[in-house]
């Protein structure tokens, strides 16, 4: 099974999980996922994969979702899911996913978790911070 990161470009997180893939894993499969869109089925399985709602996938910063009244509680799965489609910025990232799971990878160390990386490794991201493999 190759490894797909559900990417964002602009985004250091994303960025930075991305050369963590490649530094310890393999090319990844790359989805720029605000140029290709979601579907539904495609965001059910990835949240169910990833043992997360649409409420904990929602992307409250530097997105329209405060603006479209997402970020009230009483807003429905069901509604997320729709808002994510019309607006995929909606939708936190990255998501990654490998043989071991899927994964929202925030913080980034969180990709660790979904790759055969050793326990206290090392790795220096983009802005100089050390991160350590759990």
């Amino acid at each position: 099974m190759s490894i797909v990161i559900h990417h964002n470009p602009e985004c250091g997180t994303s960025r930075n999980v991305l050369e963590i893939i490649r530094a310890f894993a393999e090319e990844p499969i790359i989805i720029d996922y605000l140029n290709e869109g979601w579907t539904k089925s495609q965001l059910q399985a990835l949240f169910a994969s990833a043992n997360i709602t649409p409420r904990e996938a929602l992307r409250t910063s530097k997105s329209p979702a405060k603006e479209l009244g997402l970020t009230d509680p009483s807003v429905s799965d069901e509604e997320l899911l729709a808002a994510m489609l019309e607006h995929p910025v909606l939708v936190n990232r990255p998501i990654v996913c490998t043989k071991k799971g899927v994964g929202l990878c925030r913080p980034s160390e969180a990709v660790f978790k979904l790759l055969d990386v050793a326990p206290g490794t090392i790795y220096t991201k983009e802005d100089g911070e050390v991160i350590t493999a759990p």
